[in-house]
């Protein structure tokens, strides 16, 4: 299936939408969503090997992999992936004691935290991570009587570092012209596991608020403030029933909650607040860059953050499957194939319309070699 060049990578459906599968034993090529929506047709995939693969980690991809699951199993009806929404902290965890046959991670395996070497005696080979979904990460709020919010990076950071503490302070009112808003406490909900969210969400802190972060970036929250929820899961929940509060969520999460998303201001945009839009996305992750070697596609992501298209929206992550370069056993490199490579052809059908971005032709090649180099 082709993409056009200038999509970003791998969209999904919303986190309330439970796809239905196809009988086993049906002659239809075809899945559909729970909504009625059309969902994947079948595509030749090699089918072999390990029946049951298991996979943990990030829950920033956990609707896309159920996207992928459903596609998987259109192709291959025998086989089966249980994927566990931990966060990537606990999925990388997982995937270093043998667990789980890979690991879904938002940030890629670090040098300096001695995960490659972690990986490598794991699998007794290098490890990779493939990127194979890409999402946008939305600052949503809940404050009374306040539907639109405009925030540039000093004063997101400010807010998520605890140096602004109302929401009707000065800075959040010089970039909200003719809003209401309340004088009321601001409560920062933050993500209480280790996760690829909250690393790429300080990054972007890091990156984009001149200096008014300070706290660095990293899988744990180090803004010192607030309180903690689990999962992306538990972020938007919290918000939903919490006036007064905000946080980072993945963007199928906060459309699944109805969550308000807070434009992004850059100065790219001239100080014109960017919404979060999937054509705001695309712009962020068209010019992306692999920095990694040979089949490990670790991208150089800060591009993002201080982006030079006035109209690309600068919170996105990239969210990786750490998988083995070779595996212990023939049967399991096969069925991570095989599952790899439904996710990228069938998988990517319709996923752009709650929250991720396809693949474009020009990446998806590059991750097709890689899928194939598994061994």
């Amino acid at each position: 299936m082709n993409f056009k060049k200038g999509s970003a990578i791998i969209g999904v459906l919303a986190a309330a939408s439970v796809l239905t599968l196809s009988a086993c034993g049906s002659d239809d090529n075809t899945t559909t969503t729970a909504d009625g929506g059309a969902a994947a047709a079948k595509v030749n995939v090699d089918c072999g090997g390990k029946k049951a693969l298991k996979a943990s980690g990030s829950s920033a991809q956990k609707n896309a992999m159920d996207r992928f699951v459903t596609a998987y199993q259109t192709n291959c009806p025998d086989n089966n992936l249980d994927y566990t929404s931990s966060g990537s902290g606990a999925g990388l965890n997982d995937f270093f004691g043998s667990q789980t046959d890979f690991g879904g991670s938002d940030s890629p395996l670090s040098k300096d935290k001695g995960e490659y070497d972690k990986a490598q005696a794991r699998c007794g080979a290098p490890a990779w991570n493939l990127p194979t979904v890409y999402g946008p990460i939305a600052i949503t709020f809940n404050v009374p009587g306040v539907d639109k919010l405009a925030l540039d990076g000093p004063t997101a950071a400010k807010i998520f570092n605890g140096k602004i503490t109302k929401w009707n302070d000065p800075a959040i009112a010089a970039e909200n012209a003719g809003v209401t808003l309340p004088d009321l406490p601001i409560n920062v909900v933050f993500r209480s596991d280790e996760s690829g969210t909250s690393d790429n969400f300080q990054h972007y802190l890091d990156a984009a608020s001149k200096g008014e972060w300070g706290k660095g970036a990293g899988k744990a929250f180090a803004g010192g403030v607030g309180e903690g929820a689990k999962g992306n899961e538990g972020t938007s929940a919290a918000i939903a029933r919490t006036p007064g509060s905000v946080t980072y969520n993945e963007w199928s999460f906060a459309k699944a909650q109805n969550l308000h998303i807070a434009s992004i201001i850059t100065d790219a945009a001239g100080g014109k607040p960017v919404d979060l839009s999937v054509d705001s996305a695309q712009k962020a992750v068209a010019g992306v860059k692999v920095k990694g070697e040979g089949n490990d596609l670790v991208l150089d992501t800060s591009s993002f953050y201080n982006p030079t298209d006035p109209g690309a929206y600068p919170i996105m992550l990239a969210t990786y499957e750490v998988v083995c370069s070779k595996y212990s056993d023939a049967a399991t490199a096969t069925s991570v194939k095989a599952f790899l490579t439904s996710a990228t052809e069938n998988g990517q059908t319709g996923l752009d319309t709650a929250g991720y971005i396809p693949i474009p032709d020009s990446f998806k090649t590059k991750l097709t070699t890689a899928i194939n180099a598994i061994s």
